[in-house]
């Protein structure tokens, strides 16, 4: 965990996002520094999951817009109009923003190493010997050096959980995304994916966690954002959000989970 708010990486300016005439995200403000570890906490329904699906264009933002490293996402400049990118220059975006699901989305018929291969082969153009390196050096990383040639089928939930974390680091990306990566999990396989969580964030990553585990946000994050309604409610640090928060819905939402 940092203790100095440094200069931004991401910024999200004004982002709503609407399903028809349902409003999921409502006029969303939210900086994060570079290598600041951010916790979203909030009610199922707030607009969590799709904050995240909006930041690497998933989820096009209805209005507003958010910028990586001053470099706004799905669309370019030109002529005072903005021009929505092209999926392969949407794609090459999206190698700067690491995406771990809560549903794994591993693909079925590669293995652990090939799924960690599959993206820089593909995205970045590298052979596979070079992908086949890094895929082992990740897969140790997260304590999976036994477990490189087994299939999704053959791990458990917290295994391939930690697969998927380590394909999101095979792009290196300036960001990582991460939506509710334990609720998915049995209890006794949640601690060894936090655990890998924590070891990223002590890495200086630039990480944006949506979770449910109050007490991993407290001891992870930088910054703690309430959401609810589609709306940020509160932030700032764990200590205020979490121990002192000032609004009565933060209140109210941390008496029912904490």
């Amino acid at each position: 965990m940092n203790t100095v708010k440094a200069s931004p990486l991401l910024e999200i300016r004004a982002v709503s996002k609407s399903f028809g005439a349902d409003v999921v995200l409502d006029d969303i403000d939210l900086t994060v520094g570079r290598g600041e570890v951010v916790a979203i906490i909030g009610p199922s329904g707030s607009g969590k999951s799709t904050l995240l699906r909006a930041i690497n264009h998933l989820h096009p933002p209805t209005s507003g817009f958010v910028l990586l490293d001053d470099e706004l996402i799905g669309f370019r400049r030109g002529n005072r109009v903005l021009h929505r990118l092209s999926p392969s220059e949407l794609l090459r975006q999206r190698t700067r923003i690491g995406f771990v699901f809560q549903d794994f989305n591993l693909f079925p018929h590669l293995s652990a190493a090939e799924n960690v291969m599959e993206a820089p082969i593909s995205a970045l153009h590298r052979s596979r010997d070079e992908a086949a390196a890094q895929a082992k050096e990740l897969l140790g990383r997260v304590g999976l050096t036994d477990r490189a040639d087994a299939y999704p089928r053959q791990l458990s939930g917290g295994q391939q959980q930690r697969v998927a974390i380590a394909r999101a680091l095979a792009l290196d990306p300036e960001l990582i995304l991460f939506d509710e990566p334990t609720s998915a999990l049995d209890p006794e396989l949640v601690d060894e994916v936090l655990q890998v969580i924590i070891e990223l964030a002590r890495t200086g990553r630039t990480l944006l966690i949506v979770t449910h585990e109050i007490s991993f946000a407290r001891r992870v994050a930088d910054t703690v954002v309430f959401m609810d309604g589609g709306r940020i409610i509160e932030s700032g640090t764990p200590a205020a959000v979490l121990d002192n928060p000032d609004n009565r819905r933060t209140r109210d939402f941390l008496s029912r989970v904490v």
